[in-house]
C-alpha cells in the first residue's frame, strides 16, 4: 500500500455534530490516525438524527466520521480524563469544538496542552469566535449572518440552504488551518493554536456578495435563482422541464441565442453586454424563455453544451450522483466491515492527488469500540 500524506500523525478529535468532524474525517482520509473522543454511552449527538437509517446507524454520523477510532470517555470521570490528557500529550493535532472555555475547565484548553506537549497544534471551532459564548447551529448562522436573507424566492421570504453548508464551509477552513500550522511546525518545530468560526467563515465564503456591501454599501436581497450581476444566469421553463442557464460572458451568450434560433438577439443593444443584459434582464427572460418553450430540457441541453454553453437540467442527489458516476468521477466508495453484513458505501473524498491518495481503511466507527482498558491510548 502507498504511503499516505498524513502518516504518522495522531489527531486528537474532541470535535461534535459536522464542522469539526469534517475536517478530521478529511484529514484521516490522507492518512492521519484520528481519534474520535465521545461521550460514554451516548456517543456524538449525530449518532441520533435520522432517519436515514442504515439498520440502527445513522446516515448522518457515517457521513463524517469513517477512518476514525472511537473512544468512549466520561470526562468528568478522573480516570477518563487522565486518559484524555496523556492522549494530548502525544497528539500532533488536538481538534475542540466545545463552547468556549469548556476545554479550559476541564484542564484540556490550548495553555494547559501546550504545558504538556509544546509543538502541538490545537484548532478550536467555536460559532461566533473568541469568548463569545454562544451556541453555533448551522441554522442560526445561516440566519444572523446574512445567508438566509439572500437565498428564497424573493426579499421577505428568507430561506435556509438545504444543507448544513456553513458546518461544512467551517471544517473546511479549518482543515487548512492545521495543515498551514503544521507546515509551519515541519519549517520552525513551533506548534501553535487555529481558531475558526461558523459566523467568519460564512461572511469569508459569501464572497461576492458580502464585498458588494463591504465595498461598494449594497446590501443584497433575496433573488430567488437569479444572481445579482450576471444575465442570463438562472432557471428557466422549457417545453418540458426546467433547465438552468449559466451564460457568463458574451461569446457564450451569442451561441445561446445562435443555438435557440434568435441570433439576433446577439445584436440588440440591450444585449451588448453583460452589464445591458443585467439592465433589461426581465425583457431578456421573456425572450429566451419564448425561445426555449419549442424544445425539451433534455434537448436543449444536449445542443447548448455541443457549442459550449453552460447549462443543465434540476437533478436530484440521485441524479447527481448518477451524473458523477456517468463522468467518472468515481463518487461512491465502499468500505468492507467485518463487523456489518454488508459494505458501507460512503460519498468519496473529492481530493484527488496523483501520488498519495486518499484511502478507506475504515467504516464509521461503532461508539467506544476502539477504547482502550488502560492508559495505552
Amino acid at each position: 500500500m502507498r504511503s499516505a500524506s498524513l502518516d504518522g500523525l495522531l489527531i486528537a478529535d474532541f470535535g461534535r455534530v459536522l464542522a469539526g468532524p469534517y475536517a478530521t474525517m478529511l484529514l484521516a482520509d490522507l492518512g492521519a490516525d484520528v481519534v474520535k473522543i465521545e461521550r460514554a454511552g451516548v456517543g456524538d449527538d449525530t449518532r441520533q438524527w435520522g432517519p436515514p437509517w442504515v439498520g440502527d446507524e445513522s446516515t448522518y454520523f457515517q457521513s463524517v466520521n469513517r477512518n476514525k477510532r472511537s473512544f468512549a470517555w466520561d470526562l468528568r470521570d478522573p480516570a477518563d480524563l487522565q486518559q484524555a490528557r496523556e492522549l494530548v500529550a502525544r497528539a500532533d493535532v488536538v481538534v475542540e469544538n466545545f463552547l468556549p472555555g469548556t476545554m479550559d475547565r476541564l484542564g484540556l484548553g490550548y495553555d494547559a496542552v501546550r504545558e504538556i506537549n509544546p509543538d502541538v497544534v490545537y484548532c478550536s471551532v467555536t460559532g461566533f469566535g473568541g469568548e463569545n459564548n454562544l451556541p453555533g447551529y448551522d441554522l442560526l448562522i445561516q440566519a444572523v449572518g446574512g445567508l438566509m436573507s439572500i437565498t428564497g424566492p424573493e426579499p421577505g421570504v428568507p430561506t435556509k440552504v438545504g444543507v448544513a453548508v456553513v458546518d461544512i464551509i467551517t471544517g473546511l477552513h479549518a482543515a487548512v488551518g492545521i495543515l498551514a500550522a503544521l507546515r509551519h511546525r515541519d519549517r520552525t518545530g513551533e506548534g501553535q493554536r487555529v481558531e475558526v468560526n461558523l459566523l467568519s467563515s460564512l461572511l469569508s465564503a459569501l464572497a461576492n456578495q458580502t464585498s458588494g456591501y463591504v465595498g461598494a454599501g449594497v446590501v443584497p436581497q433575496a433573488m430567488g435563482n437569479r444572481h445579482p450581476s450576471i444575465a442570463p444566469y438562472e432557471v428557466f421553463r422549457t417545453g418540458d422541464r426546467p433547465l438552468v442557464l449559466a451564460v457568463g460572458n458574451n461569446r457564450q451568450f451569442a451561441s445561446l441565442v445562435e443555438v435557440l434560433g434568435v441570433p439576433e438577439l446577439a445584436g440588440d443593444e440591450r444585449y451588448a453586454t453583460n452589464t445591458q443584459r443585467v439592465a433589461h434582464r426581465e425583457q431578456l427572460v421573456r425572450d429566451i424563455t419564448a425561445a426555449l418553450s419549442a424544445g425539451s430540457a433534455d434537448e436543449w441541453f444536449e445542443k447548448l453544451t455541443a457549442q459550449g454553453v453552460p447549462c443543465g437540467p434540476l437533478n436530484d442527489i440521485a441524479d447527481a450522483v448518477a451524473l458523477a458516476e456517468r463522468l467518472g468521477l468515481n463518487p461512491v466508495v465502499e468500505i468492507d466491515d467485518p463487523r456489518r453484513d454488508r459494505p458501507v458505501r460512503q460519498v468519496a473524498n473529492p481530493i484527488r492527488l496523483s501520488a498519495t491518495p486518499a484511502s478507506y481503511r475504515s467504516a464509521p466507527p461503532r461508539l467506544g469500540e476502539d477504547t482502550p482498558a488502560v492508559s495505552t491510548c
